[in-house]
């Protein structure tokens, strides 16, 4: 690889992802690692898993198809807006289940209300609010994946402003020093 840095926003064909063995790997492994997440996900009412793990396997999803076809697809297909509102979304279903459980005379998220066998109540109430975790870390890891990434890619655009300026006619031909001063060339 040359000693240029990558832009996160670059097109296939134009960066380090640019390999076909690369695009069609990442497009075969995609839909496993959904599979697995949404094992996790039904897997964590009878061991380890749940909301949480789910929702941060989802979002790599996003980051590998993001590090494959560049931060500009991968925000096509899930603008950052959607994944901020999943993560506002995963807190109101929630609480939409807590609130369900008063309204049906129990306690905030009393699951037993939620079915006429309590225990059939406990794995529905458990299973919905385990599904708002989820959303809510998926949309929040998405998110922050994107604002790293929008940072980046500012960095990179003010060094290349930086970088087109010093090289501009009449610019100031002087070199930096470690100091931040400007010795003359």
């Amino acid at each position: 690889m040359s000693g240029e840095a990558w832009n996160p926003t670059e097109r296939p064909g134009t960066g380090p992802s640019d390999g076909l063995v690369l695009r069609l790997g990442a497009k075969a492994m995609i839909p496993f690692v959904g599979l697995f997440a949404l094992y996790v996900q039904f897997h964590g009412d009878y061991g380890p898993g749940g909301g949480f793990q789910a929702g941060v396997v989802f979002a790599s999803i996003f980051v590998l198809y993001s590090l494959v076809y560049g931060s500009a697809a991968a925000k096509r297909v899930l603008p950052p807006k959607v994944a901020g509102a999943c993560a506002a979304l995963g807190v109101v279903i929630y609480l939409g289940v807590g609130y369900a459980t008063m309204a049906l005379g129990a306690e905030f998220l009393d699951y037993d209300v939620l079915a006429h066998d309590p225990t059939d109540g406990q794995h529905y109430g458990i299973l919905l609010v385990e599904l708002g975790v989820l959303v809510t870390v998926f949309g929040a890891m998405a998110s922050i994946f994107y604002a790293v990434v929008s940072w980046r890619t500012e960095r990179a655009g003010h060094a290349e402003g930086e970088l087109l300026a010093a090289a501009a006619p009449g610019a100031n031909t002087g070199t930096r020093t470690s100091t931040g001063g400007e010795e003359p060339a």
